[in-house]
């Protein structure tokens, strides 16, 4: 599907976090050890979820709609979550780098196309994607 509007894309995003977060939800569970740092992880996702839809609500009205800023596919950002009862922590990290990439890749070219017509917004997909290096180091070392 073709993401165009800032509304539909948004509302991609947030679909993207809140799966993200319910895999590191689960992750939490199945690896004690690490419940912390994907409990952590959610707990981020959620946050950057309400920081992209605050930078939305602060230039967008509902007269003003953020026209056609976007032009993403979603086919090229969407991830599979499941994970097989066998698969150990390095597997569950690899997958975890892998669908943390893809959500990167989607701020990255929002951001790129999105930047001359709403400022705010591109702005902080570019925080949250700094935010986000620091948590692909920490899966690097899990991988």
């Amino acid at each position: 599907m073709n993401l165009r509007t800032a509304s539909e894309t948004l509302s991609f995003i947030r679909e993207l976090e809140e799966k993200a977060a319910k895999l590191y939800e689960d992750l939490a569970k199945r690896f004690p050890a690490n419940e912390n740092d994907f409990l952590a992880f959610a707990k981020e996702n959620r946050k950057y979820n309400k920081q992209i839809q605050m930078a939305y609500q602060s230039v967008i009205s509902d007269a003003i709609e953020g026209c056609y800023a976007f032009d993403l596919e979603s086919d090229h950002y969407t991830f599979e979550t499941d994970l097989p009862d066998s698969a150990g922590l390095a597997n569950a990290a690899t997958k975890a780098l892998a669908i943390e990439e893809k959500i990167m890749g989607c701020y990255t070219l929002g951001a790129e196309q999105s930047g001359s017509l709403l400022a705010d917004v591109p702005r902080n997909f570019k925080m949250v994607l700094k935010k986000r290096v620091k948590r692909l180091e920490r899966l690097k070392a899990l991988a």
